[in-house]
């Protein structure tokens, strides 16, 4: 498992650290996959220094190599990405993608709708410790997207306020169950007299079907 906060030795250095962690499960002359796993989460040249003189983000690339040092079937990622930059977050999600290919099984938490996207076969969403939905992700993101309209304008029509998902300033993103929902939509915004400048199609994403189904949940 990789926690979400920063826990670690500050007396050893990172390959020592991983040594240790691989010696916990019985693991000797494991140099190979550790060198691997410092090639992979991009901390070689990193492999010498004490724990205590690494940054948060390098920190967290060393507890997902302690995780891995003894190649689990399962792996627990609890918002692993949490605080890191770009570039260690696509590396990671790439090593992720590999180990999963490789036939581990992985467990990931997290806040970043795009990362669930972007990662997972199989998604559970929850509200207040409950399951609110649990599907494979193609399911969710065809069966409860409907169709997704971006309006720019200063207000939503009164009959549409239930259908507006989310607000981004002028940028008001919709809802709706098919198209015929759209022709009227557009007839509210002429029968209210709110001019609108854009109007986009958008392609249903996770953080849509998210916060339809926290609605309803609600």
């Amino acid at each position: 498992m990789v926690p979400q906060e920063l826990v670690f030795d500050p007396f050893f250095t990172v390959r020592e650290t991983l040594r240790f962690q691989a010696g916990y499960f019985g693991l000797r002359n494991s140099d190979d996959w550790i060198d691997e796993i410092l090639a992979k989460l991009d901390l070689a040249a990193k492999a010498n220094a004490n724990m205590r003189s690494l940054s948060g983000g390098m920190k967290r690339r060393v507890l997902v190599g302690q995780a891995l040092v003894h190649k689990p079937p399962v792996i627990v990622l609890d918002e692993p990405t949490a605080g890191v930059d770009v570039g260690l977050r696509q590396s990671l999600w790439a090593f992720v993608r590999q180990l999963n290919q490789d036939g581990h099984t992985i467990i990931l938490t997290t806040h970043y709708l795009e990362e669930a996207e972007e990662l997972c076969g199989r998604i559970a969403m929850l509200k207040e410790g409950r399951v609110v939905a649990l599907d494979d992700k193609q399911t969710l993101l065809h069966g409860y997207s409907g169709v997704t309209i971006r309006i720019t304008a200063p207000a939503s029509p009164a009959a549409f306020a239930a259908k507006l998902v989310r607000r981004e300033g002028d940028v008001l993103f919709f809802n709706l169950s098919g198209y015929a929902e759209l022709e009227q939509l557009l007839a509210a915004y002429r029968i209210d007299g709110i001019r609108f400048t854009d109007l986009a199609l958008q392609e249903a994403d996770l953080e849509d079907v998210f916060l339809r189904i926290m609605r309803r949940a609600a």
